[in-house]
């Protein structure tokens, strides 16, 4: 009696138990079935309509932003290059109140885009035959004179010679400017001692292309950028 009651138990058991394993084997089922169609769309790559929608906003992107990156850069550049000329102002002045000696200061010598501050060699009154403007290019060479070390002879204050780091930067508007031991400037004339400045700024302009930076001198000597 007890073995055939088991047996009737273990066929109900298996008969309940299979319907549960059915369903859950065809749940599993569907499960995978669905992940497997869902797993193209949730890897699939860019269309190419959206590559070529992305590769104009890009290009859009890219063509605004060059032109304002490389403006900058060129204003950086042309700032650097106008404050290097003022500072050379500065010494040429410097120089001349220090030394008691007149000194020039010429721009675009001994060729484009070099410039340099040399002494006077002979006297305002009685300037040496290579303070003359013809002479100007050899007067900026370096050195000068080739062979002249010696301290009590002329010149012993002339600068470094010196050139834009860009070739597409320029001088406009050129003058030689002479600064005399009390601190006042002079400008090229016929005549000797050159006049003092008028009442008209001297004006150096440091240009790169359409942009410009302006030098301002005025007579007592005082040196400005605008």
């Amino acid at each position: 009696m007890t073995n055939a009651h088991n047996h009737r138990r273990s066929q109900a058991g298996d008969s309940a138990i299979e319907p549960m394993t059915t369903v859950a084997i065809a749940h599993l089922s569907g499960m995978l079935g669905n992940w497997h169609h869902a797993r193209p769309r949730d890897v699939r790559g860019f269309s190419l309509v959206e590559t070529i929608a992305t590769m104009a906003v890009f290009a859009t992107v890219s063509a605004i932003a060059v032109p304002l990156i490389t403006n900058a850069f060129e204003g950086q550049r042309l700032g650097v290059e106008t404050r290097n000329v003022e500072r050379e102002l500065q010494s040429a002045r410097l120089s001349a109140v220090a030394a008691n000696r007149p000194i020039r200061i010429r721009f675009n010598c001994p060729s484009a885009g070099r410039y340099r501050r040399v002494e006077v060699i002979g006297t305002v009154n009685t300037p040496h035959a290579d303070d003359a403007d013809a002479r100007a290019a050899a007067r900026c060479g370096y050195p000068y004179p080739a062979a002249d070390n010696n301290p009590l002879t002329r010149p012993n204050n002339d600068g470094p010679p010196l050139q834009l780091a860009s070739s597409s930067v320029t001088f406009t508007a050129v003058q030689t400017l002479e600064f005399w031991p009390d601190g006042t400037v002079h400008v090229p004339a016929a005549t000797n001692p050159w006049p003092r400045l008028g009442a008209t700024d001297a004006t150096i302009t440091v240009a790169k292309g359409s942009s410009t930076k302006s030098i301002r001198v005025n007579s007592l000597g005082k040196i400005r950028i605008q």
